[in-house]
């Protein structure tokens, strides 16, 4: 199995989409393995897409997208103005409530960050922001949608891990404010010695609040309603992402009435292509995670990090170290997909919690699309600002530790994570 990592390692880096580096090394596992049967690797890659818990994923998606096309995003975008526009690095802050909003809506960090490029992009240059400071926030502030419900990567976590998607949902609350307090105190340091003004010099009054928080309120109790409806056995993950499309076209069609049949059949379009290329990569990983239970690779594993220490905290900062070196090189979706099934039985036997374990790893992984050298995100951010992603990187090292020392209180203190999750689900 080592070669065949190596294998889909050396395709990456050739520059293969990640689909098919997967699946060539995967199908390299079977060629090598006679034993084992050639129609397993057709059985895994079809029965891996026809989870019904994984159903969730490509629903999310179009919910997503409905929800950008019906005003939601710019009713956030004002509230999130109203709230900081006191502060300095005023919409460098707006980014980072931004995400934390957008986080129930579109549920990608990559998406994300694009989308708030475009948006706030052209603003923050028109203010004196400089386009690689504005490509670095817009790119870094995006990782609190990891955390925040509906996140894909934690569908993709419980799915393949077997652990709660509900009681992930939950867990996803605290890191994700923590993640945007943390932003919004490097925002105001950095903005402070950059000079970024505040855009007015008093703090919002109430009506100001209430008129931009009526306007996002039906974006705000989107992952209240998911949570809730888990939680109390309404609809499952899956039927979560149904509901999710449904309540996009209703406040899209009836209450916002800006979803034409236009923009409507736009957004179908968008999202087969994001849905075709997650469930690509989500079907092919079928084969690769065959080879890794066949070849017993959690076993030796296991074995040896239990050889290294016994203590769970120092295993946990050896694995987390781990995914942020992996999450450098691999695309978040492929390392959730293959460490998945190899991690959660190690951690479980050390007395780790599955959902405190979800929220790290997603957050380690996330990490990556903002750093060298296949930092998605970051090459997408830096070419919509027009900026290089060596400058982005400079202007993102003070961000890179504010994550940092997000993940060390995360893993200290996993009743930051686990408490809404116990109050919830007992």
């Amino acid at each position: 199995m080592l070669l065949v990592f190596g294998i889909f390692i050396f395709l990456l880096l050739l520059g293969m989409p990640v689909a098919f580096s997967i699946g060539i090394s995967g199908l390299f596992f079977f060629l090598t393995t006679p034993e084992v049967p050639m129609s397993i690797a057709v059985q895994k890659t079809l029965s891996t897409s026809q989870s019904f818990t994984m159903l969730a994923i490509p629903l999310f998606i179009f919910a997503g997208h409905l929800m950008n096309s019906t005003g939601i995003t710019a009713r956030l975008i004002r509230l999130a103005d109203t709230l900081t526009g006191h502060m300095y690095g005023n919409l460098a802050q707006v980014s980072a409530v931004l995400s934390t909003l957008m986080g129930g809506v579109s549920g990608s960090a990559v998406a994300d960050a694009a989308m708030q490029s475009r948006v706030l992009g052209p603003k923050m240059i028109a203010k004196g922001y400089s386009p690689a400071y504005g490509a670095a926030v817009n790119g870094i502030t995006s990782l609190i949608t990891a955390t925040i419900p509906p996140s894909m990567g934690l569908i993709i976590y419980g799915s393949v891990g077997q652990v709660s998607i509900g009681r992930l949902f939950a867990g996803g609350i605290l890191p994700g404010v923590l993640m945007l307090i943390a932003f919004m105190i490097t925002v105001s340091y950095t903005s402070r010695k950059k000079g970024y003004l505040p855009e007015r010099n008093t703090y919002p009054n109430g009506k100001e609040v209430l008129s931009a928080f009526k306007d996002g309120i039906w974006a705000l109790i989107f992952p209240i309603i998911l949570i809730v409806g888990i939680r109390f056995g309404i609809f499952t993950p899956s039927e979560s992402g149904a509901f999710a499309v449904m309540y996009a076209i209703f406040i899209g069609a009836i209450v916002f009435k800006e979803l034409t049949w236009e923009k409507f059949w736009t957004t179908v379009f968008e999202s087969v292509k994001d849905i075709g290329s997650i469930m690509l990569i989500v079907s092919l990983s079928g084969m690769f995670a065959y080879g890794i239970v066949f070849d017993q690779v959690t076993q030796s594993l296991s074995s040896f990090l239990l050889g290294l220490t016994a203590d769970p905290n120092f295993l946990l900062f050896i694995i987390i170290i781990v995914l942020i070196v992996t999450g450098m090189l691999v695309e978040t979706t492929v390392l959730v997909l293959v460490l998945t099934p190899i991690l959660v039985p190690i951690i479980t036997n050390i007395g780790i919690d599955p959902v405190h374990f979800g929220l790290i790893m997603m957050t380690a992984t996330t990490f990556g699309i903002m750093t060298p050298p296949m930092g998605v995100s970051m090459y997408t951010v830096s070419q919509v600002m027009g900026t290089s992603p060596q400058q982005t990187v400079k202007e993102a090292v003070p961000f890179y530790l504010a994550v940092v020392a997000v993940l060390l209180v995360m893993i200290l203190f996993p009743d930051l994570i686990l408490f809404i999750p116990n109050l919830i689900f007992n």
